[in-house]
């Protein structure tokens, strides 16, 4: 796991040295993503400069330095990433007469793009990588990305330079930058909690999708051909990203329930896969371990760890004291069936809050997924003694196991026949009434209901249940679902909301079915750009590789052709990962309720963070600010301290920017 960055200049050329200046800058401030060596290549009269921090994992010679080049000199390349499948490809280079230096996957993967050409190559790699490749040949510059979106890479033109990296502040650092925040990507993160691909925060500068190349001929980057961040651009002449995968969304339109073989059938090929998966995944030159939190994902892939390894596996949990958010007896428990060398820690309050001022550097642009802060504590626990660990992350995308999925088809089955008229003045009156005043009425009926109806925070539910009765067609009861402000152009001065991969895919009529729609959504959108970069960043801050075994594609690929019951069944999700789990695992020890790896934000804002976050929320610096409208965050504040609603997520996605801005602005 590493660190990329670089730039490509045109116009005046210049010297190697002022050229090295400006790369030494960008390849400093990525030290956290590799401690153990920094690399640097320059062109100047191709105006190609190349950067490059390592952590050291596969080959720790320096027969692994980065950039690399091909044994022809022909190319020249910097790589973030791992390739699992790299053994398999190395021998059959070796078959073709390839020679190596080393057993490093970057080697091979360079020797791969030589040897099959660029399309080729990335059609037989299994792995996780972002990386930049210059042909000195046709002067041409590709930065590509792994299929999922596991590894990170922005792009962006400034004045005469095309400047790329693994972070922002690899761009921001050069003498070049004039970042201007863009208030459409603003209005996004205000809806989300995250910045959806291909934008970033700044104007101008973009995420390149996941599965994606893009091509950057130095001459037409000279000519200014515009950079259109969307792969379609192509078709109409701009410098845009090319798709070299098939989306897991794209997969889904047209092999959903394409499989044909029994329940059993399933759970064996599921087995085959994952346990492939996880095989390659733990090879590595370095300690390596597995973040575990009890819940069927990471029981899953921990399971299969221990399976394939014949000593005691390393794993790790935090707790917390709070009853509920503390996962760390399950993983324990998990841990000791399994007999894994299970580690834990329980944090107090007081440890987590000491992240969130660290958090505008660790996440670079505004993120508010608030798991980000025992993402961290769990990472800065696992690196204490190891260097990789695997992960759960992706089986609720792939397998249905969000609440959402199960829970809005209940829904839309229960309402969706109502007119729209109906449910619109329903909504009204559920909305007319207080969350307070609702709480009341509940307590006071409490005796009197049905246990099913005895719902703690009964107002706030029943807010909630309103916004969806306004919503006219499934996927606007999606969108409802996902999203913390609701009308965020009205929340962002001068906001709007530009076009994005998941409002495009809104359009489809397929795959069909709410349930398999809101996976396709979620996989093309969440996955990446809030799951993934918050695994990402957070592993990286403290110089750990986390590696994810269910995002394997042929595993996507296959959960793409699975039939819904094979995912969603008896009102639970992830049906068939469960099946897999019980045959290493007691059902009891992992049958529970779903739980959010989160924080209680509601009662620290209340509390220990509320000097903080009036700080941030105070309406005169908002005014001064003048990016976001302080009078609906105020009203907010005011509820969520006074105890009638709990505003804990809005709060947190305006705290996050407000942070962001104070560290950036």
């Amino acid at each position: 796991m590493c660190g990329i960055v670089g730039f490509l200049s045109v116009g005046a050329e210049e010297s190697t040295e002022s050229m090295r200046q400006k790369l030494a800058r960008m390849v400093a401030v990525l030290a956290h993503r590799g401690p153990d060596d920094e690399g640097q290549w320059i062109r100047a009269e191709q105006g190609i400069a190349l950067g490059h921090r390592r952590l050291s994992i596969i080959d720790l010679s320096p027969l692994g330095h980065q950039p690399m080049s091909s044994n022809s000199g022909r190319y020249f390349f910097v790589f973030n990433g791992e390739l699992y499948n790299h053994s398999k490809l190395r021998a059959d280079l070796e078959q073709q007469g390839e020679r190596f230096r080393g057993h490093s996957d970057t080697e091979v993967l360079l020797a791969a793009i030589a040897s099959w050409g660029l399309d080729k190559t990335l059609d037989r790699c299994v792995g996780m990588y972002a990386f930049a490749l210059w042909d000195k040949e046709s002067k041409t510059l590709y930065l590509a990305r792994d299929r999922m979106g596991e590894k990170p890479l922005y792009y962006g033109l400034v004045p005469g330079a095309l400047l790329f990296g693994s972070e922002l502040k690899a761009l921001r650092v050069h003498p070049a930058w004039r970042g201007e925040i863009d208030r459409g990507a603003l209005t996004l993160f205000m809806r989300y909690n995250y910045i959806p691909a291909p934008w970033s925060i700044y104007r101008g500068v973009y995420k390149l999708p996941p599965g994606c190349v893009l091509k950057v001929p130095r001459d037409r980057l000279a000519r200014r051909i515009p950079l259109n961040p969307f792969p379609d651009g192509a078709d109409r002449g701009d410098m845009a990203p090319y798709r070299y995968w098939k989306s897991p969304g794209s997969l889904a339109l047209d092999k959903t329930g394409s499989f044909e073989g029994s329940p059993t059938d399933a759970i064996d090929v599921l087995e085959k896969l994952l346990s492939n998966s996880v095989k390659h995944q733990m090879v590595s030159d370095v300690p390596l371990g597995a973040l575990l939190s009890g819940g069927i994902d990471s029981s899953t892939v921990v399971s299969l760890m221990q399976a394939n390894h014949t000593r005691p596996v390393r794993t790790f949990s935090i707790g917390f004291r709070e009853q509920d958010y503390d996962e760390a007896r399950q993983a324990k428990s998990v841990a000791s069936h399994l007999g894994t060398d299970h580690t834990e820690l329980y944090v107090t309050p007081d440890d987590a809050m000491k992240v969130i001022p660290e958090l505008p550097q660790i996440y670079d642009e505004p993120f508010s997924d608030s798991s980000q802060i025992p993402t961290y504590l769990v990472a800065s626990l696992a690196r204490q003694h190891v260097t990789v660990a695997l992960s759960g992350d992706g089986g609720d995308e792939l397998f249905g196991g969000y609440n959402r999925y199960f829970w809005g088809m209940s829904i839309w089955r229960k309402l969706g026949w109502i007119p729209a008229p109906v449910r619109t003045a329903a909504a009204t009156g559920l909305q007319f009434v207080s969350p307070a005043v609702w709480d009341s009425v509940f307590k006071l009926l409490g005796p009197a209901l049905p246990r099913y109806l005895r719902q703690v925070a009964a107002g706030d539910k029943l807010h909630k249940l309103s916004e969806v009765l306004n919503t006219q067609l499934p996927d606007d009861l999606y969108l409802r679902l996902v999203s913390h402000w609701k009308e965020p152009a009205r929340l962002v001065r001068g906001g709007f909301e530009p076009d994005s991969p998941m409002r495009e895919a809104m359009k489809s009529k397929l795959p069909h079915g709410q349930a398999q729609r809101m996976m396709y959504f979620d996989t093309i959108s969440y996955l990446p750009d809030d799951i993934l970069v918050k695994v990402d960043r957070a592993s990286m801050r403290v110089s750990l590789e986390v590696r994810v075994p269910l995002l394997d594609h042929h595993i996507v690929e296959f959960a793409a052709k699975l039939p819904l019951s094979m995912k969603i069944s008896g009102g639970k999700g992830k049906w068939l990962l469960r099946q897999l789990l019980y045959r290493y695992v007691p059902r009891d020890l992992v049958d529970r309720p779903k739980m959010g790896f989160g924080v209680p934000l509601d009662s620290w804002l209340r509390g220990s963070l509320r000097e903080w976050a009036e700080d941030l929320l105070e309406p005169g610096r908002m005014s001064r600010e003048a990016y976001l409208d302080p009078a609906p965050v105020q009203e907010k504040w005011r509820e969520h301290l006074g105890g009638g609603r709990n505003w804990q997520y809005y709060l947190w996605d305006v705290l996050m920017f407000q942070s962001w801005l104070r560290e950036n602005g």
